[in-house]
């Protein structure tokens, strides 16, 4: 760690650098962000962008007084460090270290907790308005990318902003990216303000070297301007938040530090909403990160392992079957490299289509492709599919449409954290009328799957995790059947929920292993059989245990008439806070100990 990164454990710190010491430490702290990250994994490119940003910004205001709201926060690492984290980064995004995103309850300098975009106007708004009741003073800073401005939410903002004139300070900050490229009518019209910050300096070298012509310059540049006009509309013609309501400052070089301070140091006296669009380079610093951010958005720990990736199995699937298919369709939310649909979008670019960060749009979207006779599947993370909750209920499910959800990372995620978690798709799933879940165990039964929905004419998820380790074989798929794995002569019945809570399950020695990858409907027939055979049945989920599985499975046996004993092991009723997938399914019993232990209390207590 550089010496003036061990100088700079807070903002007040921070504010006694100036001039080159200021530059200095820009640099040292890319540096410490890059050998950090390149270890313990994380956001990097984001983050390297947005150095210059967070200094300015901590050197201008003064924080915690201040609020800075860092939209998703994958950009935040600078304004960790300068606000005192610096000794705990090398256990970044791990148990007992900090959080790869703000937390509020980590630090009084993280204003709201964040981890999904799109959402730092509205907050800062909130704030607005909650200081202006209160009678208080302070500056409120909403940092956004351009990525989260493809996200209806920030409309809605907007809208709000510009229409109560709130004191507030919009940093849009423009790398041109999310995580993929940026896509869209709004990406387009970014593009227009940062030919316009062009303008400026085009007219001052044309006029410069036109005037300098001996005779005959001034009249060469009064012909000019008969023209000027013209191309000053072409490039200046971009006043929407203008007329929104929202001053506009820029664009702004984004990694001119003393820029930055100046413009701050101006827009905070401003009385009414403003925003600064500054042009920064995702990666900067760094060769690799900047020559391909996508890549490095999210880096691994060096001594990572390859992984199958059910992603792979989808994209090799949506490849294959779309070359004698043509009505197959695919729908990303900016994640096509994620989510596996990158080859799909280059053999197939007119049939995939990427909507930019609006899960609202993307599901509704697969309605009225569904509605027109195509066969859509939207690939999201479990997480951001959270968004779309209503468009699934009221868009998709109501009118019976045959959209296909494939929702990746679903269960725990390890380090994202507490905002990243998949463990809610079970619940809120399966309480939709029309709506049918499936859970493969491995990638080959993902395929399988795959292979069955083409012929499924109604609502269907599929929901798995980022990877699969152990491959079984693979039954026939059959609408609400469930596979037996093993059977034994107990009177112990375990029913798993995809292909980690099966690898816990298959330690057991003298148990009845069924694989539940029909999550609705169930196997009623299964479930009767069980139900006269079984003593215990314990069910385990990779998911929330209110609304789950678990209690569906309950619930369908009391209706049947009880005969047996039910134990549901998923996650509790609390968020789940842990860094490491491990951890979090040990904590909540998924393990061959957790499993085995609730077997052992069982026996224990009908003695």
């Amino acid at each position: 760690m550089d010496e003036i990164i061990r100088q700079v454990n807070s903002p007040k710190e921070l504010k006694k650098l100036n001039g080159r010491a200021l530059n200095d430490y820009c640099c040292a702290l890319r540096k410490f962000i890059i050998e950090t990250v390149r270890s313990t994994g994380g956001h990097l490119a984001s983050s390297l962008g947005a150095v210059e940003l967070a200094v300015a910004l901590h050197y201008v205001f003064d924080c915690p007084t201040d609020k800075i709201l860092w939209d998703v926060g994958h950009q935040s690492y600078a304004h960790k460090i300068i606000t005192g984290r610096a000794k705990q980064f090398d256990k970044l995004r791990q148990n007992g270290g900090i959080s790869g995103f703000p937390k509020m309850s980590e630090s009084e300098y993280d204003a709201f907790t964040m981890g999904h975009s799109s959402t730092s106007l509205s907050v800062g708004l909130g704030y607005a308005r909650a200081r202006d009741l209160s009678g208080d003073n302070y500056n409120i800073v909403s940092v956004i990318g351009d990525g989260a401005f493809t996200g209806g939410m920030a409309f809605e903002a907007l809208n709000d902003i510009g229409a109560t004139k709130a004191k507030m300070i919009i940093v849009l900050n423009d790398n041109k990216m999310s995580i993929s490229k940026n896509v869209g009518a709004m990406s387009q019209y970014l593009s227009k303000l940062r030919l316009s910050g062009k303008y400026n300096k085009i007219k001052n070298t044309v006029k410069k070297g036109v005037l300098g012509i001996p005779l005959f310059g001034s009249h060469i540049y009064k012909a000019l301007g008969k023209t000027k006009d013209g191309f000053k509309y072409l490039l200046q013609n971009n006043k929407m938040f203008e007329q929104m309501g929202i001053k506009y400052y820029g664009p702004i070089e984004g990694h001119n530090l003393k820029s930055l301070v100046e413009v701050f140091g101006h827009v905070k006296n401003e009385d009414g909403p403003v925003l600064v669009h500054i042009i920064t380079n995702k990666g900067m610093g760094d060769a690799g990160a900047q020559s391909d951010p996508t890549k490095f958005h999210g880096v691994q720990p060096e001594d990572t392992r390859a992984e199958k990736l059910y992603s792979d199995v989808l994209g090799e699937f949506l490849c294959r079957e779309s070359k004698n298919n043509d009505k197959i369709v695919a729908i990303t939310a900016a994640m096509a490299d994620g989510t596996g649909l990158c080859e799909f979008a280059t053999e197939f670019p007119n049939r995939c289509y990427d909507v930019g960060i609006a899960e609202q749009h993307a599901v509704t979207l697969a309605a009225g492709l569904a509605a027109g006779g195509m066969k859509p599947y939207f690939a999201v993370y479990s997480t951001f599919l959270q968004r779309g909750y209503d468009q699934i209920l009221h868009d998709v499910c109501i009118n019976n449409l045959p959209v296909t959800f494939l929702i990746d990372r679903a269960g725990a995620v390890g380090s994202d954290g507490v905002t990243h978690q998949g463990i809610y798709d079970l619940s809120y799933l399966s309480s939709v009328p029309n709506m049918t879940v499936l859970a493969p165990k491995d990638g080959i039964e993902f395929l399988e799957m795959l292979k069955w929905s083409l012929g499924f004419n109604a609502p269907l998820a599929i929901r798995y995790p980022k990877s699969y380790g152990s491959t079984y074989s693979c039954a026939k798929i059959e609408l609400g059947k469930w596979e037996k794995i093993k059977s034994a002569n107990s009177p112990v019945y375990i029913l798993c929920v995809g292909g980690r809570t099966l690898a816990a399950a298959n330690e057991i020695a003298n148990a009845n292993i069924i694989s539940a990858r029909f999550v609705k409907p169930l196997d009623f027939e299964m479930l009767d059989e069980i139900n006269k055979k079984g003593n215990l049945v314990i069910t385990v989920e990779d998911g929330a245990v209110k609304g789950g599985f678990g209690q569906a499975v309950l619930c369908a046996l009391n209706n049947a008439g009880l005969k047996c004993t039910v134990k549901n092991i998923g996650y509790g009723d609390e968020f789940l806070d842990n860094y490491s997938v491990r951890a979090s399914l040990e904590s909540a019993g998924i393990s061959k100990d957790g499993i085995e232990n609730t077997i052992k209390n069982f026996l224990n207590f009908m003695q």
